[in-house]
């Protein structure tokens, strides 16, 4: 931090990852209910890929029609509390934290001002800050869904897309609920799923689900990468289909299976709490949730990291080392 000024990656137009610029920036303001964040370690999730390519078109709408109004992607953090405002007193100078900052996103960048009361927590006393940073986003989200589909324990949970960021915290919380859990993903994942307390792992490359023969009280389709109708008929009756990552056309054939099946279908966006980072950081201390990274970059190698995530193939996490 020099002359209120820090490293940040911005991104002016939509595109390709060679939008990314790493620059100097601003440092951000701290109000009387904030804290400053020096950001140790964030991570690039398939969202970030996705406001970045506007893609959907929806993108356009909520974050700039024509370019960015947010130049600083970037929603997870880890990092360490280096100024507080005068009303704050939930945290201290020196405290590790880990959270979101939601739609305010700009964790790309040395340095972050949140309100006291925003999605974060103490981190974690076991692990470090890239490990702390790959929680939040698949984590938060997992649990989101899996409580709203009030999973209990002995119920039989299919979780599709086992070994992404979302689905590898989905198996373990499931697990931690007492389910009993079937993980689907692709040939190269299937001892990491196993590793991650998956009772059943199916290999997608070589069995179609549509055709496995038994039903599930819930089904976590966390990946938007097989069909909604396939899948809903392996859910009983009267039980749950969780869309994970639904786009339009998925969320209309959700809505169709909720009317005709008689089958609870829940999406949307998921919605996090700072209640949520503290029950996460007691599942990661009590070893019922390991952070799950597949491959680690520097700041100034943001693009290719975007790139990487692009392929559609990262298992867990890809986390992202600040500098200093």
């Amino acid at each position: 931090m020099e002359n209120g000024k820090m490293k940040a990656v911005v991104y002016r137009k939509y595109g390709a990852p060679d939008v990314l610029e790493l620059t100097e920036t601003d440092m951000p303001e701290v109000g009387d209910h904030d804290v400053l964040i020096r950001i140790k370690a964030t991570a690039v999730n398939s969202g970030d890929c996705r406001l970045r390519k506007a893609d959907p078109f929806l993108v356009r709408l909520l974050f700039g029609l024509f370019k960015p109004r947010l130049p600083v992607l970037g929603v997870v953090f880890a990092g360490d509390v280096v100024k507080t405002g005068n009303s704050v007193t939930l945290f201290k100078e020196g405290d590790k934290l880990f959270g979101l900052s939601d739609t305010k996103m700009g964790t790309y960048a040395e340095y972050i001002s949140l309100p006291e009361s925003a999605v974060m927590a103490k981190m974690p006393g076991n692990v470090n800050y890239e490990e702390a940073a790959s929680i939040p986003f698949g984590g938060h989200t997992a649990l989101y869904f899996l409580k709203k589909a009030n999973i209990q324990s002995g119920q039989k949970v299919l979780i599709y897309g086992a070994s992404g960021a979302v689905g590898s915290a989905a198996v373990q919380i499931a697990k931690y609920f007492g389910a009993s859990v079937t993980g689907v993903c692709s040939t190269g994942n299937i001892d990491l799923v196993k590793s991650l307390g998956a009772d059943k792992v199916l290999d997608y490359t070589n069995k179609d689900v549509a055709y496995l023969g038994f039903m599930f009280d819930i089904i976590f389709e966390t990946v938007n990468k097989v069909s909604v109708t396939k899948i809903s008929k392996l859910v009983k009756k009267d039980e749950v289909l969780i869309l994970g990552s639904a786009m339009f056309i998925e969320a209309l054939q959700g809505f169709w299976v909720s009317l005709t099946q008689g089958k609870k279908v829940i999406m949307g966006e998921a919605k996090a709490t700072a209640e949520d980072m503290v029950f996460l950081k007691k599942l990661v201390e009590g070893g019922f949730l390991k952070p799950v990274i597949d491959r680690k970059f520097r700041l100034d190698q943001i693009t290719l990291a975007h790139t990487y995530v692009d392929l559609g193939h990262k298992k867990g996490n890809v986390t992202i080392e600040m500098p200093g």
